[in-house]
């Protein structure tokens, strides 16, 4: 099997395929829009905080299968989770997807997230993978910005929202 193979194993075709808590959250406590300008990922993440837990959260976007299950099995996994908790697996993912894995003991685990190792290899889809992670991030800190794979965020346009 080749290496571009491995990194689209069957979870990921599968939530690529029938994606996890895809539609909007009307009346959302947090939501960020989300763009990655090199190949045209977009994605909005919706969460419902109580107590700063996440007690709701989806995702609606259009992106490639890398992006789209990244943001599914984010969905999936941080549903019920603290702030602290979802940040801390932010931490964590972001360093498996950049090669740079967060080694410390007290680094929560990935569950299915973990078969995005095989992103490193693959630079080009790191931002696929991580979109959907900066765009929670822009939403748990309620920035008016669009969060990108790039350095350059732009203010977040209501138009067509």
């Amino acid at each position: 099997m080749s290496d571009l193979s491995n990194l689209y194993q069957d979870v990921i075709l599968d939530h690529s395929k029938r994606p996890r808590n895809f539609h909007p959250i009307e009346g959302a406590d947090h939501h960020a829009n989300g763009f990655n300008p090199l190949c045209g990922d977009k994605v909005t993440i919706y969460l419902d905080l109580v107590d700063d837990r996440i007690t709701n959260i989806s995702f609606q976007g259009s992106g490639c299968a890398i992006s789209t299950a990244s943001a599914s099995i984010l969905t999936e996994t941080l549903k019920g989770k603290t702030r602290k908790e979802a940040e801390a697996i932010f931490e964590v993912f972001h360093g498996l997807v950049t090669g740079h894995p967060v080694n410390a003991p007290t680094a929560p685990a990935l569950g299915k997230l973990a078969v995005f190792s095989g992103v490193c290899e693959f630079p080009v889809r790191v931002k696929c993978a991580s979109l959907a992670w900066h765009t929670l991030k822009s939403a748990l800190e309620e920035s008016p910005l669009v969060a990108s794979t790039e350095e350059t965020p732009v203010v977040a346009s209501t138009e067509g929202t």
